[in-house]
């Protein structure tokens, strides 16, 4: 596959995890953009690589972390337009989307590769051997970050009334 067809077929992919990662759309665009010209220079070894949508994930995550280790703020940037507001429901729009901010803004203070294994997990919809090749570890290191990640998630929504009623469901 040329690099203008991966580009073409499997950008918007990249850039709704950049999303989920950094909450920005905005800053996602860039880690993307950022991301996708590295990989044009070594486009002669992505292609080769077993699975290059692998190989490109786990060039975003990685850029991703670095980019979260050199930030000087603690500032975390949320994206109010990227909540999914596709699912039907009887309840208070604003209501919801405070809960869902909430939620997300628990997500973000997670540390980098917890996130991203929650991120890639539930979002992408792949499986631990996929996540591990993209975070470049072990099957049973993937499991542990996400048992740790929802462990901090459940004792975080415990704290949140907001969030209280949800998370005894």
């Amino acid at each position: 596959m040329e690099f203008d067809e991966y580009v073409r077929l499997r950008g918007d992919r990249l850039v709704r995890l950049a999303r989920l990662l950094v909450r920005d759309r905005h800053l996602a665009e860039d880690l993307v953009q950022e991301v996708l010209g590295r990989a044009y220079v070594r486009w002669d070894r992505v292609s080769r690589a077993d699975d290059v949508d692998v190989y490109v994930r786990r060039m975003l995550v990685n850029r991703h972390i670095s980019w979260r280790r050199r930030r000087s703020s603690t500032e975390v940037a949320i994206d109010t337009s990227a909540t999914h507001l596709d699912r039907a429901g009887l309840g208070d729009i604003g209501t919801e989307t405070a809960e869902r901010d909430a939620a997300w803004q628990l997500i973000a203070e997670l540390p980098p590769k917890q996130r991203a294994t929650l991120v890639l997990r539930y979002y992408e919809d792949l499986d631990d051997a996929t996540i591990a090749q993209i975070l470049q570890c072990s099957q049973v290191t993937v499991r542990s970050q996400a048992m740790r990640a929802l462990a901090t998630l459940r004792r975080r929504l415990a704290e949140v009334p907001a969030l209280r009623k949800d998370a005894t469901r």
